[in-house]
């Protein structure tokens, strides 16, 4: 199949956007990378939404000197097993989107954005966010492109969540989701936001959080890094590799200000607003982070409010990484899922 090549990062910005909690960010900023051609009726467009510390770097190869922030140049994109022409979200048929969430570190308003009234980063300032916002923000950059709505909206774990938001938050705005290796709801680990503050807290660079001009905290970041990473399934000497140059780039205050909205996600008293939206679920029997146990409760629950899902788990020994490690495994579904919406 063909590759995409010479992808460019971009950036949507905006005025005045107002959080679900009052406060309000003078300048939004939304970076993205975009697939294929919106047609003329403006309706083959797909949203992509990435996971927890990934970028919007889902597919091809990014171009030389146009890659966004922290993401390495020439690098595959995250998902590009399934995004590109003759693939599953296939470009040469939809527009595709991928955007980086508000809050991350990769491009996007976020902590360590630079805060138009102060001229500094926003740091420890940055206002707490829900899953809520961002969808509510990347509603504003498909607003932009004059879409009335879209084909659907895809990501894996944290971009899970927000595929499920965007169904909950604008019901009938797109035909369907696909969300992988993730749950209608975030997993319940008590204290473990606290946990992640007091241990980048303990970097000798933290300075009261204000670390950027005191030669940050990569350090901690980097063994927090390769513990996820084992955790999500990778082997060491892959973990290792990926951790130190991911510390180089990310912000110890995204990690906090993503994880506090995803702690706070939960669309499951929610699932008549899911019922216009056709929805395949895909999880791995080895992700450590989801309870396979529990989805069928989720499963039931869907169909009991109307939802047209279509459950797949994956025999992926790749753990929270088998959605785009295994792609192969679900490609064929999430195609014939593609094919279904139109």
């Amino acid at each position: 199949m063909p590759a995409l090549t010479d992808i460019e990062s971009k950036l949507f910005s905006t005025k005045d956007f107002r959080l679900e909690n009052g406060e309000t960010l003078p300048v939004l900023e939304l970076a993205y990378e975009s697939y294929g051609s919106l047609n003329a009726k403006a309706d083959n467009a797909v949203l992509v939404v990435h996971g927890y510390t990934s970028s919007h770097h889902a597919a091809g190869k990014n171009a030389a000197g146009k890659q966004g922030r922290g993401v390495a140049p020439g690098a595959a994109g995250w998902f590009d097993g399934l995004i590109g022409p003759g693939k599953a979200v296939d470009t040469d048929k939809y527009f595709v989107i991928s955007v980086n969430a508000l809050g991350s570190a990769h491009g996007s308003s976020g902590p360590n954005a630079i805060d138009p009234r102060t001229n500094k980063p926003y740091g420890p300032t940055f206002p707490h966010i829900t899953m809520r916002d961002m969808v509510a923000s990347q509603k504003l950059l498909v607003d932009s492109f004059g879409i009335k709505g879209l084909v659907a909206v895809v990501g894996p774990s944290m971009g899970g969540f927000q595929s499920f938001q965007w169904a909950a938050s604008y019901p009938g705005f797109m035909k369907g989701i696909a969300a992988s290796v993730t749950a209608p709801r975030a997993p319940n680990r008590l204290g473990g936001l606290e946990a992640l503050q007091k241990r980048l807290a303990s970097d000798p660079n933290w300075n009261g959080g204000w670390y950027y001009e005191n030669g940050g905290i990569a350090g901690v970041l980097e063994q927090i890094r390769y513990e996820t990473l084992l955790n999500y399934g990778q082997d060491e000497a892959t973990a290792k590799v990926a951790a130190k140059s991911w510390a180089q780039v990310y912000d110890g205050h995204s990690l906090v200000t993503l994880r506090r909205a995803i702690d706070g996600f939960d669309v499951t008293g929610q699932y008549d607003k899911l019922a216009g939206t056709r929805v395949l679920y895909v999880n791995s029997k080895t992700d450590k982070l989801f309870d396979i146990a529990l989805c069928p409760e989720y499963v039931i629950g869907m169909r009991k409010a109307g939802v047209d899902v279509t459950y797949v788990e994956l025999p992926s020994d790749k753990g929270h990484m088998a959605s785009h490690q295994d792609a192969a495994m679900w490609a064929p579904i999430l195609a014939a899922h593609m094919k279904s919406l139109g």
